[in-house]
């Protein structure tokens, strides 16, 4: 596929104007609309690049060949089917949905169709993930701390949805096995739904996760610890920044092994650039996506299983206060 490709996005609030952006500056695709039920917020976006403002998908649904959907997730089965079955390959924000009964509605679509479905799993697409990609052996212990001060602009989610999510599909595309059981705690700090939260995930073949997320903290980090046989990687999404240490070479005493380290420093480049341009060269080639439904579906259910987990626990500590 060489000729150029029709692009809208649907939801032109804080990360749609951004995919509005890349979309228009890349070659090879044309920014043909963007659309938000916020007639002034579409036009002041659309004015930007130069292209049409519109309130209903109804305007643009049967003119474009893909479209970015960074609605309310409430919303992504409705907007992302309705482009799905008439074939129009779609990238949804994480999560993929808000059920998993609505995922699956979405990946039928897709899969009716033959439409491309990815899901914005952005951290997949940083270097410092490809790093570890390119060093894991077998993980046996993965320690994940995202945390980060308190942004009042996301509140009709939890933190698991909001945040937790990056590291529940960042871990289960490092493990590649079955989930087979959850500890989940937390609580709601500032909004009414969970601030912060803590898993434990136990997989079937013997790794373990730690993940912690929080909205109320008073700084900012992102990163990752993975143990495995006789190695140990840090890194630091945020400054991207990885730590690599191996067992190997003499050691300072006698019976003990020596320790090698490695460190590295990414660019941190585009990472949403990089996201798009890789839905749009799957798209052209015809191959699968980076971070396809499946995956998305995966990072739900995980996602919903610890929130389940949460909860039941929040029940318990509430019947102890009786």
């Amino acid at each position: 596929m060489s000729e150029t490709l029709r692009a809208a996005v649907v939801g032109v609030g804080h990360f749609g104007r951004y995919h509005a952006a890349k979309y228009a500056a890349m070659d090879g695709v044309d920014l043909v609309a963007v659309v938000d039920n916020d007639a002034g917020r579409a036009r002041t976006v659309a004015e930007e690049h130069a292209t049409r403002a519109e309130t209903d998908i109804a305007a643009i649904i049967d003119g474009v060949d893909l479209v970015s959907v960074a609605v309310p997730t409430s919303l992504h089965r409705e907007v992302a089917t309705a482009f799905l079955e008439r074939g129009v390959h779609v990238l949804v924000e994480k999560p993929i949905a808000d059920t998993l009964e609505n995922a699956d509605a979405m990946l039928a679509a897709a899969e009716r169709s033959g439409a491309l479905l990815q899901v914005g799993h952005i951290e997949r697409f940083s270097g410092a993930f490809g790093a570890i990609s390119s060093r894991l052996v077998r993980p046996l212990y993965i320690e994940s701390y995202r945390i980060a001060p308190f942004n009042p602009r996301i509140s009709d989610v939890n933190v698991i949805l909001d945040l937790m999510i990056h590291d529940i599909d960042l871990v289960l595309a490092l493990v590649q096995s079955p989930l087979e059981s959850v500890d989940a705690v937390g609580a709601p700090v500032i909004t009414r739904q969970e601030d912060i939260a803590n898993t434990r995930l136990k997989f079937a073949n013997g790794c373990v996760a730690n993940i912690t997320a929080s909205r109320v903290s008073a700084k900012t980090e992102r990163t990752m610890r993975i143990f495995q046989p006789e190695s140990y990687t840090l890194v630091d999404f945020q400054d991207q920044k990885l730590v690599h240490m191996t067992k190997g070479g003499k050691g300072p005493f006698p019976g003990f092994p020596g320790i090698q380290r490695s460190d590295e420093t990414f660019e941190r480049g585009d990472t949403l650039e990089r996201e798009i341009r890789s839905f749009v060269d799957a798209i052209r080639s015809g191959g699968p996506a980076v971070v396809d439904g499946m995956a998305g579906r995966n990072a739900l259910e995980a996602a919903l299983r610890i929130g389940e987990s949460l909860h039941a626990h929040l029940r318990l500590v509430s019947m102890d206060d009786i």
